[in-house]
């Protein structure tokens, strides 16, 4: 494989570390105006979602691209007079990953404030209490303070504020491998914005469209404001989807690092259009480009929000391992791969391919 350029790796990395946890997206959506600049006009709405259209004077088919700008995170429900901080996720997290991590949380003046998640020390836990797993409810976050006014006004944190993992991102360029927060689903706005670079001045069958969405880790809440607006024939939502090569048994692994982008068949919120994918999946193969195949039991996209408008979708899915953790591992090649086959679908869908599905 090539190797990323600088540009690519330094995007990814930025995305990577950039705050925005579900309804607080301004930070990254800011960064994807930043990165197109120059390639395409985009507008963004009071939710914060991002949208354009590359090549609005063709006239074929609407390839409404998509990727979610929202990684998952917590929110302050409360302060207790000790000044520790009860909270909820925004997004699937999983308790027994929390205890003894560190949050960044923003204050009222914008500064990121660290903040661990502590649960009741085994040294005042009942016998009761040890053999049982503490949920969310059970833990608060600490800054450090000893009361809520010093929570409030020396931290300028309270209700409402928002937290993310505090994980600095890095890349191992010898064998193309990342490392770090949100690449649910910062990877797969990474693939888009590169697709939409390679794209830019070519003469296309279609009129690409870009969806930069909020909120899609709470309920898929923002796509749906872009597909308005849009009104996409066609849609690839770019995901960083759960890698499984770690706990699955082989026969079951369906998104292993290092194996290209999985397209997903089935989850719990859409039956992907099984024309459009089977179209996706022999472009990538006549053209040589990895690709893996997956039916999941669980788990969601923009595209099952955006499907039942009648919109054809895929889901090219970049494995990440760990995802909704505060460490996720994804590699190169699988990123490249997913870019390379978004581009060759933009480049070959015209109105005769779109009437076959």
């Amino acid at each position: 494989m090539e190797k990323l350029t600088q540009q690519e790796i330094t995007r990814i990395l930025a995305l990577s570390d950039a705050f925005g946890p579900s309804g607080l997206e301004d930070d990254v959506s800011a960064l994807v105006q930043m990165e197109l600049e120059g390639v395409m006009d985009l507008t963004e709405d009071r939710m914060r979602n991002v949208r354009g259209e590359l090549n609005p004077a063709c006239s074929g088919p609407r390839i409404m691209l998509d990727a979610h700008l929202d990684e998952v995170g917590v929110i302050v429900q409360a302060v207790k007079p000790n000044g520790t901080m009860p909270f909820l996720p925004l997004g699937g997290m999983t308790a027994g990953n929390l205890p003894s991590s560190l949050f960044a949380l923003k204050a009222a003046d914008g500064r990121l404030v660290k903040a661990s998640v502590a649960a009741k020390p085994p040294h005042f836990m009942t016998a009761a209490e040890r053999s049982a797993a503490p949920g969310i409810e059970d833990m608060v976050l600490d800054c450090g303070s000893v009361s809520d006014e010093e929570t409030k006004d020396y931290f300028g944190l309270g209700i409402g504020s928002f937290g993310v993992p505090a994980v600095k991102a890095s890349y191992d360029e010898d064998i193309g491998l990342f490392f770090g927060k949100a690449f649910d689903c910062r990877i797969g706005v990474a693939a888009e914005i590169e697709t939409l670079r390679r794209l830019q001045g070519q003469p296309l069958p279609s009129r690409v469209q870009a969806s930069f969405a909020v909120q899609e880790e709470v309920g898929e809440r923002g796509v749906y404001a872009n597909y308005k607006a849009l009104q996409p024939d066609l849609m690839i939502c770019f995901e960083g989807c759960p890698a499984d090569d770690t706990f699955q048994a082989p026969y079951l692994i369906q998104a292993a690092l290092r194996k290209g982008p999985m397209l997903r068949h089935f989850d719990r919120s859409m039956i992907t259009s099984p024309r459009f994918q089977r179209y996706a999946l022999d472009l990538a193969r006549a053209n040589g480009i990895p690709v893996q195949e997956s039916v999941r039991s669980g788990g969601g996209t923009n595209g099952g929000r955006i499907h039942t408008e009648g919109v054809p979708c895929i889901v090219v899915g970049i494995p990440v391992r760990y995802i909704h953790s505060h460490y996720g591992w994804c590699t190169a090649e699988d990123y490249r791969a997913a870019v390379d086959l978004a581009v060759k679908i933009c480049q070959s869908v015209d109105e005769g391919v779109l009437a076959s599905f």
